[in-house]
């Protein structure tokens, strides 16, 4: 008997020891364990508009990575989704992240229609969020306090174009755009502030998205010879109209906004795309900027930078120093340190109303197809 109490009590003290030592371990392991959040990305990573939103996609890893490597007293993990330029698939990216209660916050949306799609899963989640691209001036026309904008709205562009246009392009354009809320808004923009310049629209035009077809509309708009035709809607389907312009034989140029100012735009239309005009943000050089194309550049990415990429490196930086700044675990003071934010980024000085719209200033950048390839005029 004593025998077996005494290899029993020294087994039991054996199992005790190492039990103990392992709470050690393990609290010591704890104590110096870093915590993990999770920050949300989704763009169109599929389908037509893929490239802006890779080259975003890749501008977010790229700010994710470096603040990693920074010292942060907690360490980052990207959620990239894809939402395929689709608002019911948006929708479902957005359930996604907002049920991940280790996502403190995201950025997300090329595409206006999916960002007004997704915009009320984050807000009734309560999850800060960034809108990278997406410029419908409805996206922040009510005080969300979860939702900010790093990007200026496509009034910004829409009026110095419309007025440009007015004033030396011609008195007389047809209107040609989608039926999302994106191709809404443009048409309603460019008519208002072309018409108050001085200009007649003399046809408006729609369809949806995903149309192939355009020259029943625009036999309509040969007829009226107008002096250009404007397209609000993205690439796709403006490369199409531009190409069946000139099947038409419509000599009129095109113009648009920053929808189809794109490479692809060029690689659909093929040799039609030639004079195509759009009105973009200009880009501002600063130490910012150039420190990020050298930093692209040296992490070898698959996809070229694009206008896109700068916005969603930006908008990933400025969630970081929100963290920073707000801590990891109250999202609305995660959400309040956004919104308060004076970020000097690859897109210049940022800082947000009281909508949570960027007061980023614009200076309109005209750029034509040239040589098969976007030039500024």
């Amino acid at each position: 008997m004593r025998s077996r109490f005494g290899f029993a009590a020294g087994r039991f003290g054996a199992v005790l020891a190492l039990a103990t030592a392992a709470a050690l371990a393990g609290g010591t392991g704890a104590a110096q364990a870093q915590e993990t959040v999770k920050i949300g990305f989704i763009g169109p990573l599929s389908g037509g508009n893929a490239q802006q939103g890779l080259s975003a996609r890749n501008g977010f890893q790229l700010a994710i990575d470096q603040a990693n490597a920074s010292g942060l007293p907690f360490k980052i993990e990207p959620v990239i989704l894809d939402d395929a330029a689709n608002p019911q698939t948006g929708v479902s990216a957005a359930l996604k992240l907002t049920n991940d209660s280790q996502v403190v916050a995201a950025t997300g949306h090329w595409n206006s229609g999916v960002a007004l799609a997704t915009i009320p899963v984050f807000q009734r989640a309560g999850v800060p969020f960034i809108v990278w691209g997406a410029i419908s001036p409805k996206i922040t026309e009510r005080n969300n306090p979860m939702v900010s904008r790093v990007v200026t709205t496509l009034v910004n562009t829409n009026e110095p174009l419309a007025v440009w246009a007015a004033k030396d392009l011609g008195q007389s354009i047809a209107i040609v755009s989608d039926t999302s809320d994106y191709g809404v808004a443009n048409t309603k923009n460019f008519e208002k502030f072309y018409t108050a310049a001085g200009g007649k629209i003399v046809a408006t035009e729609a369809a949806p998205v995903g149309t192939t077809d355009f020259r029943a509309l625009l036999t309509k708009i040969k007829a009226l010879s107008p002096d250009a035709i404007y397209f609000g809607g993205v690439v796709t389907e403006a490369a199409l109209v531009r190409q069946q312009m000139v099947e038409l034989g419509i000599t009129a140029p095109m113009i648009g906004v920053d929808g189809f100012h794109d490479a692809e735009f060029i690689k659909i239309a093929g040799p039609a795309a030639e004079g195509t005009i759009a009105g973009i943000v200009k880009e501002k050089g600063n130490p910012q900027l150039a420190k990020l194309t050298e930093d692209y550049r040296a992490a070898h990415f698959a996809e070229p930078a694009t206008t896109y990429t700068k916005n969603a490196y930006d908008a990933a930086n400025i969630i970081v120093a929100a963290l920073r700044k707000a801590g990891t675990k109250d999202k609305a003071a995660i959400a309040k340190a956004i919104r308060e934010t004076q970020y000097d980024g690859a897109m210049g000085h940022t800082s947000f109303d009281e909508n949570g719209q960027t007061k980023l200033p614009v200076e309109l950048e005209l750029r034509t197809v040239k040589n098969g390839s976007w030039t500024t005029r």
